[in-house]
């Protein structure tokens, strides 16, 4: 009976010294520092911005429609989402601007009461609060035309990486690093997905979702389908390379007729009125002299 009082009071007392050991002798600056680099870049974008931002964001988002939202954060992931204008500084942006053309507005108004000025008022408003939506179309819109222009050169690149040795994830490493512009940050930005642990498909997939390239989306689709079939990646590469070159001059040829017709009015409007007036402007000028000497 001693013995195993003895024993029954060790592990007892033992077992109590191991939970009180746990809950006080822990490295508490250690997990701190690991959950501050788990919620570094989520506080900064979100939680944090909307405290600082704070009724604006409010304000913004009840304004906005949910659906309306989607296509914002659509257009965002088109522009690159650029640091500085994350999804909720951009809803913060659109009543803050409104309020502004409102206000001037108002001046506008009061210093010339009339029903132009009145629908001038209600266009600056509007035009205050889409200027944000505006400008991040346009953005996407620039970073698109020079992913599309990259895209030809950047698979003749991946292709003689893979031609001389190179895995398709090696060519596409050494492509995006070599390489400058939006189409290199988004090769880099899909390998990083892998890297964290998505599959290959999905990695993919969210290229082919953050563009709106077709030529982009059919590469996309090809490279899958080949990887999910165990086609030979090289292949599918150089098909793709070549047609990308050919619509690239196809491109070129199609700029080069619209020329001719984008001319056309600027040409009709701005410069035969001109010429028109530099050569029949001294015969009328000497016409009416000699009808007016009779």
């Amino acid at each position: 009976m001693n013995a195993l009082v003895i024993i029954g009071a060790t592990l007892v007392c033992g077992s109590t010294g191991f939970v009180v050991w746990i809950l006080f002798a822990y490295d508490k600056k250690g997990l701190n520092a690991v959950r501050a680099n788990l919620t570094r870049g989520f506080e900064s974008t979100g939680v944090q911005g909307r405290r600082n931002l704070g009724v604006l964001y409010q304000i913004g988002k009840r304004l906005t429609p949910e659906g309306y939202v989607k296509k914002l954060d659509r257009l965002l992931a088109l522009a690159g989402r650029p640091a500085t204008m994350p999804l909720n500084r951009l809803l913060a942006a659109k009543p803050t601007l409104a309020l502004l053309g409102a206000l001037l507005a108002f001046v506008i108004i009061r210093a010339n009461p009339t029903s132009t000025m009145f629908l001038l008022g209600m266009f600056m408003v509007a035009l205050g609060y889409f200027i944000p939506d505006l400008l991040l179309y346009s953005k996407g819109q620039e970073r698109q035309q020079a992913m599309q222009l990259e895209l030809a050169n950047t698979l003749d690149q991946m292709l003689i990486s893979v031609e001389a040795g190179l895995g398709f994830e090696a060519a596409m490493a050494r492509a995006g690093t070599n390489g400058k512009g939006p189409l290199a940050e988004e090769l880099v930005r899909t390998l990083q997905d892998m890297q964290v642990g998505r599959s290959r498909r999905e990695s993919y997939l969210a290229l082919a979702e953050r563009t709106s390239i077709p030529e982009l989306k059919s590469f996309v689709k090809a490279i899958v389908q080949a990887d999910s079939y165990g086609i030979a990646l090289s292949g599918v590469l150089r098909t793709q390379a070549k047609v990308m070159r050919v619509k690239r001059r196809q491109r070129a040829e199609e700029k080069a007729m619209k020329l001719p017709v984008k001319v056309l009015f600027p040409l009709l409007f701005f410069i035969f009125p001109v010429l028109f007036i530099a050569i029949l402007g001294p015969a009328a000028i000497n016409t009416l002299n000699t009808f007016s000497s009779q």
